[in-house]
């Protein structure tokens, strides 16, 4: 009898995970393929597709980029950017986690290259991971990726970590060494 009752829990254990597992997926980041929703003297807005269709809103405004994430943007905080001038990366890295039974996004990794203030020339390269949480979406950590020779793999961790950090009220990490500004 013992085989019979472990063969009719079988599907039910392999229904629901026993832990949240992590995966990435990558998605293009080519602002000639998004949308452009207002531009003028002060910076452009593009509405952009992410992993499955996860809306994004990318900004430029004085020589800066910032990503918002979510289905109800217009809720979410403003978008965040980085001191230094800067440009975004070609690729997002999508963390994802199937802790609900399917695989979800719980972050992006973002690299940004960042200007020297002297001269004005791309010299940084900073990974930024965004938590996607719904009204607390925001950068949770900065990785310097030159500085780092496993700048993605922390960028990864880091990345499974969010869902816990408090937009409003928690200190952005910087991870590792960083040089980058």
């Amino acid at each position: 009898m013992k085989p019979i009752l472990l063969g009719a829990c079988l599907p039910l254990l392999l229904a629901a995970p026993a832990h949240a597992a992590f995966n990435s997926a990558y998605t293009d980041l080519d602002l000639n393929q998004c949308l452009v929703l207002d531009s003028d003297d002060f910076g452009t807005q593009w509405s952009c597709p992410g992993y499955k269709g996860y809306p994004m809103l990318v900004s430029e405004g004085d020589l800066r980029f910032s990503i918002r994430y979510g289905f109800n943007i217009d809720k979410e905080p403003r978008g965040q950017t980085l001191g230094p001038f800067n440009e975004l990366g070609p690729k997002l890295e999508w963390r994802l986690s199937n802790a609900s039974g399917r695989w979800l996004p719980i972050a992006t990794i973002v690299r940004y290259h960042t200007a020297d203030p002297e001269s004005g020339e791309n010299k940084g390269q900073v990974l930024v991971v965004t938590q996607l949480a719904e009204g607390n979406s925001c950068h949770i950590a900065y990785i310097d990726a030159l500085a780092n020779d496993n700048a993605n793999e922390l960028a990864r961790e880091a990345a499974d970590t969010s869902g816990t950090f408090d937009c409003a009220k928690d200190e952005i990490e910087t991870i590792g060494e960083f040089k980058a500004w």
